[in-house]
């Protein structure tokens, strides 16, 4: 992001001039330089959420991307996204071999709170790669404390980031800025408090607090979405801060395009027009 004076403790203001962006493409690159991501969860029942995840890295620009999963999902998929390296995982000891050809992780989207989710992120927790940690990731964070390798990022809603502090939501309504920071202190990573005036705080005291989006983006998947446009922005080399200012930008400016259609904006309508902002602000060709 570019260096901008502002007064202590008060916001950057997300905003194209303000978000990095990511270089222009080579004419003779390829796949193996923009990164492996690794999407991580989708308990029975939930695995619509593992897919958003994929797809959104997938369309962001990350070279490779795999999903690990429950068996039962594979079908589904196979037949959504085939460019996906999709897997059916029983256990954390099948998980792996999948980690080591990743570079970068994104666990937590579905992945409940039983114990066949606690077993993949027990193996996730072991990794040194960096990784972004949505949803019941973050609610097994809180019940049981675990380091976060450097370079990662926590995306909790109000209710998880109330349980990770240990307080009330209304307490961290109440102050949002603060539970932000206190978050990123915590667990040495950078966090993105989301809602409504999303922000991002770094362990070293920065914020930038994000004013675009739309009411219509008040529904299920939206989360999941963002995950993979981390993940695929931290596969491409961008540093977690960065990643993080850039992706809630493009998520809350594409809510707001698709939301001036009204009501029922459904979470993988996102996707493409992600893909468009993001072209926008940073071409891939020159």
């Amino acid at each position: 992001m570019p260096q901008t004076k502002h007064p202590a403790n008060e916001p950057v203001v997300l905003s194209r001039d303000t978000v990095a962006g990511l270089p222009a493409r080579a004419a003779t690159a390829h796949k193996g330089q923009f990164g492996h991501v690794l999407v991580i969860g989708g308990d029975r029942g939930t695995g619509g959420a593992v897919l958003l995840s994929a797809e959104a890295a997938l369309r962001c620009g990350a070279g490779l991307v795999s999903l690990a999963s429950r068996a039962e999902h594979l079908p589904a998929a196979l037949a959504r996204l085939p460019e996906v390296m999709s897997m059916g995982v029983s256990s954390a000891n099948q998980l792996m071999a999948p980690i080591e050809r990743a570079s970068v992780l994104v666990v937590g989207p579905g992945l409940g709170q039983a114990a066949w989710g606690r077993s993949l992120l027990s193996a996730v927790a072991s990794s040194g790669l960096r990784q972004v940690w949505d949803a019941d990731a973050l609610n097994l964070l809180a019940v049981a404390p675990m380091a976060l390798p450097a370079g990662s990022i926590i995306t909790p809603h109000p209710g998880e980031a109330a349980r990770l502090l240990g307080i009330s939501t209304e307490a961290v309504q109440a102050d949002r800025p603060g539970a932000a920071r206190k978050l990123a202190r915590k667990y040495a990573a950078v966090c993105v408090l989301k809602g409504s005036g999303s922000l991002v705080a770094d362990p070293h005291g920065r914020l930038a607090l994000c004013k675009r989006g739309h009411p219509a983006m008040a529904g299920a998947g939206l989360g999941d979405v963002l995950s993979g446009v981390l993940g695929a922005l931290l596969a491409q080399d961008m540093p977690a801060w960065d990643a993080a200012c850039l992706a809630v930008w493009l998520h809350a400016c594409a809510g707001e395009r698709l939301g001036s259609h009204g009501r029922g904006l459904a979470a993988h309508d996102l996707v493409p027009s992600i893909r468009e902002l993001l072209e926008e602000h940073s071409a891939c060709q020159a």
